[in-house]
């Protein structure tokens, strides 16, 4: 079951988007990769159902009369931003990221 997302803006409170760690940059990485992910997959759904619609004949006429394309664009533009899904799905929890251990830097010469 999918929760209603606003297509509007909403304030967020940073402590709600901090990581278990406490750090908000590196919950924001997160929420960029996944918000990336969502807009290319919404991407490609709007593709594959424009196309149905291509046509090799540009007409004039056909534009103005294709009454479902403009539909299904106008579904898409009403649907909530890639952005607001991906920090809608990092506070409740739905987001499972790994982040890689830091790496030891080697001592400088110096240090032995």
């Amino acid at each position: 079951m999918k929760t209603p997302v606003s297509s509007s803006i909403i304030t967020r409170n940073l402590a709600d988007i901090s990581t278990a760690s406490g750090n908000v940059y590196e919950a924001i990485a997160i929420i960029s990769k996944r918000a990336n992910q969502l807009s290319v997959k919404m991407k490609d759904e709007l593709n594959e159902r424009l196309a149905e619609f291509a046509s090799t004949v540009d007409n004039l006429e056909e534009v103005f009369e294709n009454r479902e394309q403009i539909e299904v664009s106008k579904h898409f533009e009403r649907m909530p931003k890639a952005t607001s899904l991906a920090i809608e799905e990092f506070i409740e929890g739905k987001l499972h990221y790994v982040t890689p251990e830091a790496e030891e830097a080697p001592l400088p010469r110096e240090m032995f």
